[in-house]
This record gives structure tokens, C-alpha cells and sequence, in this order.
């Protein structure tokens, strides 16, 4: 894979300050067509001071566990917890205040994200590539339509867009360059398939694996060497989610959560469930079958030949198979994409920037915004 290095972007208002222990890590991003890469990248603004009232550290909920219907003993959670954390930050997510994209709720989290959070553990940071929803939508055209349709009204409303989104997504990759953080993006892939792909491979290297994102579709991963972490503005801090905590939710095993999803359908992404076409069929139905089944295909391969509940839900498991197959398929986190975790990436991060960089960053968006004051509603800032 050809690494193309760019240099770094930064805009320069009149506060900016020199950046002392900035370690690029040549970072990659590998295309389809043009192998076109992206920087080399690093994670930001943390104070490593678990005692500050300010931002007190988010506690690792790993020694908390216990013994469980799905998970291990609290002597086998013990092992797990003195394994290395590896990091795995879904950038795009936060990077929206609601569904407005907004730099200042970028810099909110993952400042958040580092004094809290992460501290000094490494990260990777990852973010959807160029037409990565294209094999998905081809599957199902309503696959995350509404997004689609909020850029088109973005681009209405917002003068040379093309140049703003690009500036934006720039600042970004540079205020996670100078906190050495690697940067990851793969023409035609969302960044989740990106993240489950590269999840595996830690594991495989004997770490544990937190991913840092709202996005629910990454609760198909969790495990007692997964979890999650994600942001909760009711409480303006990062919560983390694990094992423990799906367990007491859903009552059933993770490995579920995706069989149940393509039952019930995500609005959100604009995947259907079966309750539109047979609306008897609901959540305590579907986790019934689940509990009894294990998974989806399980669940159509015994509908196929014997009865497994009552005859509404078995009609409808026979009749429409195809259609809870294609939510499988649209729904299900791929781990083939073609990236290989790098060594260097695994390292513990030099934090020594983040202060710095992010006051900087926050420098020049205020500083940016002054001087588009008079045109303060075309701003995505």
C-alpha cells in the first residue's frame, strides 16, 4: 500500500503557539482507484490528573464485573483488565451537535474524551470513507437516506459548501495529527467496518478494545474483551457500556444484539423490521425466539421445518426470510476489509501536546467566527 504524507493544515490567527512534542505517526489511508492516503494522525487535549474536579477521570468498569449469565468470572475479568486498552475513535459521530455538523462539539468530546477517558492509552482514529455507504444502499436504497437528505438541504443552505466541509474535516485531521493520533480512512468503507475489522486483530495480539462512539450498531461487538464508550450529553461526559450493562438491558447474549436488530429494524439508518409488515411481531417476540435460537439464521433455518411459536410468527419467518436476510446483510459489521494494524499505532500516546493543540483549535474557530460574524447562519462551525 502506497502511503502519500501530506503536510500539516492549520489555519493561523493571531494566537497560535508553536506545537513542542508533535511525533507525527505516518498515518494511512488507503483508496480503491488512486491509493490516495491520508495524514499520519494522533489523539487530543487530555490532563492526565485523575483527581482534577474539572474533569475527573472516567473509571475502566472492568473490575466491576462479576459473575454473569454470558460473561466470565470476576478472577477471569481480573486478566482481562490488566491486558493493554486499545482505543478505536469513531471521529464522525461527534463531530455533530445533533444532526448540525459542528467544530465546537468536535473539540468538546474529545477533549472529554482525552483527559477523561483514554489519558495515555493508544488510539486510533477512524473515519468513513469516500462512498462508504455505496454496497449498503445498492442492498436497500433507504439505507441512511435521511442523512442523504439532510446534506442535500446543507448544501442549499450553505455557500460553497464544498470548500467549507473540506477546511472543516481538515482542522479536524490536524488537531488529531499534532496529538499523535493515527488517522485511518478506506475509500468505500464506513468507518464501523473499518473499526470491527481492526478489533479482531488487537484481540488476536492479546489486548482489549474499547470503541468510543455512540453509533449502537458497535454493540454487535461487545465482549468481555470489548467494550463501549460513548458520549451522554444529558450528563456532558463519556459513559462507558459493557458486557455487564447489555446483559442487564436486553437480558439475552450480545451475539444477539445484531439478530434482533435485523427483527426489529433500525429507523435511524432507515432498515425496516418486520413489525411494518406484521405488526404483531414485536420486541418480546423477537427476544423470545433469540433466547431460544441464538441467532437469526438459526431462528429461519428451524422455521423452515418445524413450528417455533405461535403461527403469526411462524408465517411470517417463512414468508419473509429474504427480507430479514437483506437486514443481515445491510446491518452486520464487516471484518474484511483489507487493513492491517501497525505496530506503532499500538504505542502509548505522547500526550504532552493536547492542552496546546486544543486551545489553539478553539483559538482559531473563535477567532473564525468573528470575522464571519455578518454571516453567522451559513457557518457550520
Amino acid at each position: 500500500m502506497e502511503i502519500q504524507q501530506f503536510p500539516p493544515f492549520t489555519i493561523t490567527p493571531r494566537h497560535f503557539h508553536p506545537i513542542p512534542n508533535s511525533t507525527h505517526h505516518p498515518v494511512l489511508v488507503s483508496p480503491l482507484k488512486q491509493q490516495r492516503n491520508l495524514l499520519k494522525l494522533s489523539p487530543l487535549f487530555c490532563s492526565s490528573s485523575s483527581s482534577s474536579h474539572s474533569h475527573p477521570v472516567v473509571q475502566d468498569p472492568m473490575l466491576q464485573q462479576g459473575n454473569g449469565p454470558f460473561g466470565k468470572s470476576r478472577e477471569t475479568h481480573y486478566k482481562n483488565s490488566r491486558k493493554k486498552r486499545v482505543f478505536f475513535l469513531d471521529v464522525n459521530p461527534i463531530c455533530y451537535k445533533g444532526s448540525i455538523p459542528s467544530l465546537q462539539s468536535f473539540a468538546h468530546w474529545i477533549s472529554l474524551f482525552f483527559s477523561q477517558v483514554s489519558i495515555t492509552d493508544p488510539v486510533i482514529a477512524v473515519i468513513d470513507g469516500e462512498r462508504g455507504n455505496e454496497y449498503r444502499r445498492q442492498l436497500l436504497p433507504s439505507y441512511k437516506a435521511s442523512r442523504r437528505k439532510y446534506w442535500h438541504q446543507l448544501q442549499g443552505a450553505v455557500k460553497s459548501p464544498r470548500s467549507t466541509i473540506e477546511r472543516s474535516h481538515r482542522l479536524i485531521l490536524d488537531v488529531l495529527q499534532n496529538c499523535n493520533v493515527p488517522v485511518v480512512k478506506i475509500e468505500s468503507h464506513e468507518a464501523d467496518d473499518v473499526i470491527a475489522t481492526l478489533v479482531e486483530q488487537v484481540i488476536q495480539r492479546g489486548h482489549r478494545v474499547v470503541v468510543a462512539s455512540p453509533d449502537k450498531d458497535f454493540k454487535q461487538l461487545i465482549s468481555d474483551d470489548v467494550q463501549i464508550v460513548m458520549p451522554v450529553p444529558e450528563f456532558n461526559r463519556w459513559s462507558f457500556y459493557t458486557l455487564k450493562h447489555y446483559v442487564a438491558q436486553y437480558n439475552c447474549d450480545p451475539r444477539s444484539d445484531l439478530s434482533l436488530r435485523c427483527i426489529l429494524g433500525d429507523e435511524v439508518d432507515g432498515v425496516p423490521g418486520i413489525q411494518h409488515v406484521v405488526p404483531g411481531f414485536g420486541r418480546k417476540t423477537a427476544l423470545k425466539l433469540l433466547k431460544k435460537h441464538g441467532t437469526l439464521e438459526n431462528l429461519l433455518n428451524a422455521a423452515s421445518v418445524r413450528s417455533v411459536g405461535r403461527q403469526y410468527a411462524q408465517d411470517a419467518l417463512i414468508k419473509y426470510a429474504d427480507y430479514l436476510r437483506r437486514n443481515y446483510e445491510v446491518l452486520s459489521l464487516k471484518r474484511d476489509v483489507s487493513i492491517h494494524i501497525e505496530d506503532q499505532w499500538l504505542n502509548e500516546r505522547d500526550a504532552r501536546n493536547d492542552s496546546l493543540v486544543l486551545s489553539n483549535f478553539l483559538t482559531s474557530l473563535k477567532d473564525s467566527r468573528n470575522l464571519n460574524s455578518p454571516n453567522r447562519s451559513h457557518s457550520i462551525g
